[in-house]
């Protein structure tokens, strides 16, 4: 019984030891690792991005299947697929390759086919990771299996607003490819632009793959336009056609103003040839670039990149170099995190699919990834360090900290004039270093630095100009009925008159530049106009401005601007000047005729009075009636002068008939008033 009981527990220790090592080999709840998971990608490899792309993603896998301490035991498999830059062969090409029971895609790089091909991931549950689809509307909830591995067009315009509005223009004309991607950016610019309000003037939009000559009547279409600030928004493989056209027709010269979004950065970092023939052609642009910090992991992976080139031409390290090899290592992290949670790599048939009869596309062989919502939440709860900086996620799916690097262009390369963050707006310091700096700090300083602009001119440019066959500004003028004075029908060739229109006149006559305007009437002429309702047509520019005498109430300065009052406010009184001949006799004019002859007959009452008492015991007052009357009109007249001297009787009289006069006298103008 020893001897059996013994060897029963030392069978069940044996079971035991070997379930324990067979947990530590297949990983958590007994759920094997798979030998190989396999992930795609879909690029065009013939292109800007896809050659900074294509080295980087094989690098990466090489490394991953290198490090022992992620997928261990499992190698990741890599499947290309050429889209050829085109939309429907790169549709096809992403359901085959989705037909290969990949657990991820890499890709893609146009943001036309990750707006076709997000559908078939949301139903297969594959995770769409793109380290080139940069177009706002993919991170709609309508996708929630894309996840954006780059920077986003909205922060990307954001920033370009930022440079329009530092630089004070308030009209741009934005030259755009008419695709998901070109659309997507230029409307996350308008309203960018809006918030610093500023807007486009025009939108000159060019088909997929123009040509030269499509590319120059668009140019010369938008030089005859008033706005002289372009915003270029299109492909890196087409883009510098737009620049060499421009430069053909004189539009590279001073008084130009060009921002051109990362693309055109993407193309100069591609290679050393075309970015001599790229700088050549855009002299004095402005242009975006994706910030990516210097790092350490950097400086190792250049040196991998060269050694992958093909035939000698030097692989640059551009942001999408960065940002797919990055792709690759989020990928191998969340399939990591998924095997280590105990879920198995498995596919299932689609219900929807199976159910499709006599089809000949053989759609039944796109399987479904079992626990796929799973391997993307994985995705999205990546937080490490890469190549690209931190590779962390926002709820909307898209990067944190996003910023850019602007550069201006000239001579034979590019200097940086400053950065552009979410976090801290223009900044000439560099975005790292200011998140852990107040954003009220000195170290965030808006002003960029200098900038040659196009004509190798240091001078801002105006950023417009008085159009070839632009529109006349329309200026409203109420039709009023009454108080015509401010402004009033006219039949002279402007159409109306007036004080209001007078000062409009005179202000723009002080601008260095010509002006054309037209005055259109507002009202019907039988009754006042509404001016609230002339200031909301401003509001809506039915018209360009208006003119008169227009109050400035609160409400209306909600909706449009004002000029400082050129009218003192307060009742006044608009009456005709005329102008009369002065004389000797103005002195009278203050009293009517009938007023000069009361205060006569008072005159001679109070001198009467006077010479009635002093006459008896006042020697002065005797003499010939001429003495006596001329004594009589001294005393009056030069009594006051000599108020500090004897006062007599007489004295006392007199400044007592003074007081009655006074008041007499108001009396008769009150009453004159009032007839």
């Amino acid at each position: 019984m020893g001897s059996a009981h013994f060897a029963a527990i030392l069978l069940c220790v044996c079971i035991i030891a070997g379930g324990a090592i067979a947990d530590s080999q297949n990983g958590t709840n007994g759920v094997s690792r798979p030998a190989e998971v396999r992930i795609g990608a879909l690029f065009t490899f013939d292109s800007v991005i896809g050659r900074a792309a294509k080295p980087a993603i094989e690098l990466a896998v090489a490394d991953v299947n290198a490090d022992p301490t992620v997928l261990p035991g499992t190698k990741l498999s890599l499947l290309m697929q050429d889209t050829n830059c085109s939309g429907f062969v790169g549709t096809i090409e992403a359901l085959q390759l989705l037909a290969k029971d990949v657990i991820a895609v890499l890709g893609p790089q146009s943001s036309a086919i990750a707006h076709i091909i997000s559908h078939a991931a949301n139903k297969l549950q594959v995770p769409l990771i793109s380290f080139a689809a940069s177009d706002p509307t993919l991170s709609s909830l309508e996708y929630p299996y894309f996840v954006r591995a780059t920077q986003s067009d909205y922060y990307q315009m954001s920033a370009v607003a930022s440079i329009i509005s530092q630089y004070q223009w308030r009209e741009v004309i934005a030259i755009y490819v008419d695709d998901d991607y070109g659309r997507g950016g230029i409307t996350a610019l308008g309203d960018a632009l809006a918030k610093k309000m500023s807007k486009i003037a025009y939108k000159a939009k060019l088909p997929p793959g123009a040509g030269r000559t499509a590319i120059q009547d668009m140019l010369m279409q938008v030089n005859e336009m008033e706005s002289r600030v372009y915003v270029v928004h299109v492909n890196p493989d087409s883009g510098m056609t737009v620049f060499s056209a421009a430069k053909s027709l004189g539009m590279m010269s001073s008084g130009y103003v060009w921002i051109a979004t990362d693309w055109l950065s993407a193309v100069i970092d591609s290679s050393g040839h075309v970015a001599s023939d790229a700088t050549e052609n855009t002299q004095g642009v402005i242009m975006l670039h994706q910030h990516v910090a210097d790092s350490g992991i950097q400086q190792s992976l250049l040196p991998k990149l060269n050694s992958l080139t093909r035939k000698g031409n030097r692989s640059s390290f551009s942001s999408y170099t960065a940002h797919a090899y990055d792709s690759v290592w989020l990928v191998a992290h969340a399939v990591e995190q998924f095997l280590s949670a105990g879920n198995a790599v498995s596919f299932s048939a689609n219900q929807n699919l199976q159910a499709i009869k006599g089809s000949s596309l053989q759609l039944d062989s796109l399987r479904v990834l079992n626990n796929g919502d799973k391997l993307l939440e994985k995705v999205l709860q990546a937080n490490f360090t890469g190549v690209s900086g931190q590779v962390q996620f926002t709820l909307d799916r898209n990067l944190i900290h996003p910023a850019y690097d602007i550069l201006n262009i000239g001579g034979t390369g590019f200097r940086t004039i400053g950065y552009w963050s979410n976090f801290s707006g223009l900044s000439v310091a560099a975005p790292e270093n200011l998140h852990s700096v107040p954003l009220n700090s000195t170290t965030n300083d808006i002003q960029l630095h200098s900038v040659i602009w196009p004509g190798q001119t240091a001078e801002k440019p105006r950023g417009w100009v008085f159009p070839y066959h632009g529109k006349l500004l329309r200026i409203g003028v109420p039709l009023r009925t009454s108080y015509n004075e401010f402004v009033m029908q006219d039949d002279g060739p402007d159409g109306v008159k007036g004080f209001s229109v007078d000062v409009f006149k005179s202000a723009i006559s002080l601008l260095p530049y010509p002006v054309g305007c037209t005055f259109v009437l507002f009202g019907d002429g039988l009754k006042n106009p509404s001016y609230s309702d002339l200031v909301q047509k401003v509001s809506e520019n039915y018209f360009d401005a208006a003119i008169g005498d227009i109050s400035i109430v609160t409400n209306r300065t909600r909706l449009v601007d004002f000029t400082q009052p050129y009218t003192e406010s307060g009742l006044i009184i608009v009456a005709p000047a005329r102008e009369t001949e002065s004389n000797a006799w103005a002195f009278l004019k203050p009293f009517t005729f009938q007023m000069w002859c009361v205060l006569g007959l008072l005159f001679l009452f109070v001198g009467t009075v006077v010479w009635i008492l002093e006459h008896r015991t006042n020697t002065e007052f005797r003499g010939t009636p001429r003495q006596q009357i001329m004594t009589v009109c001294w005393c009056l007249a030069f009594q006051p002068c000599f108020s500090h001297t004897e006062r007599t009787l007489l004295a006392h009289l007199a400044d007592l008939c003074s007081l009655c006069g006074s008041l007499l006298c108001s009396l008769l103008t009150q009453a004159t008033r009032q007839a």
